[in-house]
């Protein structure tokens, strides 16, 4: 799914800013047409979680309607007209002019629908989007379980299976755009390295038969490659050789421009560009290769989360953001517990940030219903690599995180997406991020382990040097076992900023510092273990709950993102070659 690009054969229009609002909570709106325009809506801006832009939406999970007017272009008639939504949670259906066009299950990935037929060139166009996000146990993520499914001690309010808020809305741009009726419908590129030289492998697909060749052009410092591609059915291949590559890294993210043309016997009848960064990424015996050296991950668990925004894009916090973790000296961070926007995969490309990129399936469990949330696993691994596999960042698939798998048929689910991550694509390694250690029977044919761990927070509370001596221990046997490189993806304790306490205890800067400084000690000690995550970058908001005081305070930022000690501790650790 290319991302929608202005160009002399393309035009974008952005929908995105104020539409009309309105809640549904007794589902009456599709019954009574109000796919075809209502009364009594509210403004809202797009994107942006509904639920702290009113006092009424907080914790409201039901169905709501968007509504937006828009003149097309009239230079858009003469070929395809597209409408993409980035992301809608968790479910949308979309109708333009009163004519259902689509609709989409996920709440965190994009979707689009060619709408030609539906478009009213020369007069005013409604576009109406229904979005629902009640809690389910058959939806991934899952919500609402009966106790005797998956009891728990604590329950959330909203009875979520997962620690982050359920936030509902358009949480990422609207966008109309245009294509030429032939045009390139996907690019998939995928890069190695032979000796000094960088090798280029791109897949173009097009739609359109008048259309039987085209042309690929790679620029960049002393490069400049152009190369004639020739279609068999709808796809063309072919492979690029860069004398003395500069290759894509954190210290050198340095970006090629790719860009492929198809034409017809009249001329050029589509282009499209895109950045491309020349690296390999592999796991070989205990360690983490990047082009060929051994990398390890130092940064974060993130969550996009911000005050009256919620999920919603933000373009000036995301640089904050990027700013604060170059600061303090990471190198990566993973999407948990969902893919973030295309706009930070684009970033983290031109910034050298190494992404593990995570699909929605957070608090997975095993009872009723797993076949279903198979297939929307599946559903989003597909449209997740669609989506990213072209950013240079992205170096490793998640397939979940902290799966409730004790039951028998958790190992099949995993192997299962596991199998499918690699059929589409098999440059990357797979992981799943486990909370159960050798409980977890999946460790077995993933590609690395990752790793939760909070001795010293949930279990051995204010003990660090147990903790510590707990980790060590579990660390060593898991290795022991798997021989497989091991990144502790989860670490870290709760802080409220300004509480202090000296000895260190629970919920004081000074025992979070501590606990990060001696897991990272601890963690770099060891020859197997490739990464560093610790959660998590900045507090974020939860479901209510007694154990969480409105947020979850784990941030070494906090949710406005001033730092707390541990942010300054963490900075000496990453940046400790700076500093001597």
């Amino acid at each position: 799914m290319l991302y929608p690009k202005a160009n002399e054969f393309r035009q974008v229009m952005d929908l995105s800013g104020f539409f009309d609002f309105k809640l549904d909570p007794e589902k009456r709106g599709e019954k009574e047409n109000w796919q075809k325009g209502t009364e009594g809506c509210r403004v809202i801006s797009v994107p942006a979680s509904w639920n702290e832009q009113f006092l009424d939406t907080k914790n409201y999970l039901g169905f709501a309607w968007y509504f937006k007017r828009f003149y097309p272009p009239l230079s858009w008639k003469e070929g395809r007209v597209w409408l993409r939504i980035g992301a809608a949670n968790y479910y949308a259906k979309v109708w333009v002019n009163g004519e259902f066009v689509g609709e989409h299950e996920g709440g965190y990935l994009p979707f689009q629908f060619e709408i030609s037929d539906k478009i009213r060139f020369g007069e005013e166009n409604l576009l109406s989007i229904e979005v629902e996000n009640e809690l389910s146990p058959t939806r991934v993520p899952p919500g609402n379980i009966p106790p005797e499914e998956e009891p728990r001690p604590l329950r959330f309010y909203p009875d979520v299976n997962f620690d982050f808020f359920p936030y509902g809305g358009i949480h990422r741009p609207v966008y109309l755009f245009s294509t030429p009726k032939s045009y390139i419908e996907d690019i998939t590129v995928m890069t190695s390295i032979e000796g000094g030289k960088g090798i280029v492998e791109c897949v173009v697909v097009k739609r359109g038969e008048d259309v039987q060749e085209g042309r690929v052009h790679l620029e960049g410092k002393g490069t400049k490659i152009d190369q004639k591609i020739k279609f068999e059915g709808n796809t063309a291949k072919t492979k690029l050789t860069v004398e003395k590559a500069i290759l894509w890294s954190p210290e050198n993210p340095y970006l090629y421009e790719l860009s492929v043309e198809i034409s017809s016997s009249k001329g050029t009848v589509d282009k499209y560009c895109l950045p491309v960064g020349i690296r390999t990424i592999e796991v070989k015996g205990k360690k983490l290769y990047l082009n060929g050296k051994p990398i390890f991950l130092k940064g974060f668990g993130k969550h996009e989360d911000f005050p009256v925004l919620g999920k919603g894009l933000c373009l000036p916090l995301m640089v904050k953001d990027y700013s604060l973790m170059k600061w303090i000296g990471a190198n990566s961070f993973r999407t948990s517990h969902y893919p973030y926007s295309e706009e930070m995969m684009d970033l983290a490309d031109r910034q050298g940030f190494l992404v593990i990129d995570e699909i929605p399936a957070v608090g997975l469990f095993f009872g009723r219903g797993v076949e279903r949330r198979l297939a929307l696993c599946k559903q989003y691994i597909s449209e997740l690599i669609a989506r990213d596999k072209n950013h240079p960042s992205v170096i490793i698939w998640s397939i979940a995180n902290e799966p409730h798998s004790t039951k028998p048929q958790a190992k099949a689910f995993f192997k299962e997406l596991y199998e499918h991550a690699k059929s589409l694509d098999p440059s990357r390694p797979v992981t799943l991020v486990s909370m159960l250690g050798l409980k977890e029977e999946a460790l077995e044919f993933l590609d690395l382990i990752c790793l939760n761990r909070y001795y010293g927070w949930y279990t051995d509370s204010g003990q660090l040097d147990i903790a510590c001596q707990r980790l060590e221990k579990e660390l060593e046997e898991i290795f022991r076992v798997h021989k497989k490189p091991i990144i502790l993806s989860e670490f870290g304790a709760g802080s409220i900023a300004g509480m202090h306490a000296d000895p260190p205890e629970m919920f004081s800067e000074e025992y979070q510092a501590e606990l990060i400084r001696r897991y990272c000690e601890l963690i770099e000690s060891k020859p197997y273990m490739v990464g560093e995550h610790v959660w998590c970058f900045a507090d974020f908001k939860t479901a209510q709950a007694p154990h969480r005081v409105i947020l979850n305070r784990k941030g070494v930022f906090t949710r406005t993102r001033e730092p707390k000690l541990a942010a300054h501790i963490l900075r000496k650790i990453w940046r400790k070659k700076e500093n001597g």
